[in-house]
């Protein structure tokens, strides 16, 4: 069953909000839909790389077994992005509660 682009958008929309407020399984929702393409995201592995990091930062485990593993498929380069974006995030007041 395909999803339409307006809930792919209200979904990450969401997602980003739970995010914000500090709630790591939406920080671990947003890897794996980044890293997948689930729920019409678009497949970005910087940006799942980032969302994954937040998640790890926290202590989930899964996500920092996500991140090793999208990481080997990433450059340098690219996983410096993501490093930047999720401290960057951070910077902006972004997960309030991490750890």
């Amino acid at each position: 069953m395909a999803i339409s682009q307006k809930s792919a958008d209200f979904l990450l929309r969401s997602r980003m909000a739970d995010a914000e407020a500090g709630d790591v399984e939406a920080l671990y929702d947003l890897g794996v839909s980044f890293s997948t393409g689930r729920g019409g995201a678009p497949v970005d592995l910087t940006e799942a790389h980032k969302w994954f990091n937040l998640a790890a930062l926290s202590g989930d485990t899964r996500a920092q077994a996500c991140r090793a593993e999208i990481s080997i498929e990433m450059t340098a380069r690219e996983i410096a992005a993501a490093q930047r974006q999720a401290r960057a995030w951070l910077g902006q007041g972004g997960q309030r509660y991490a750890a």
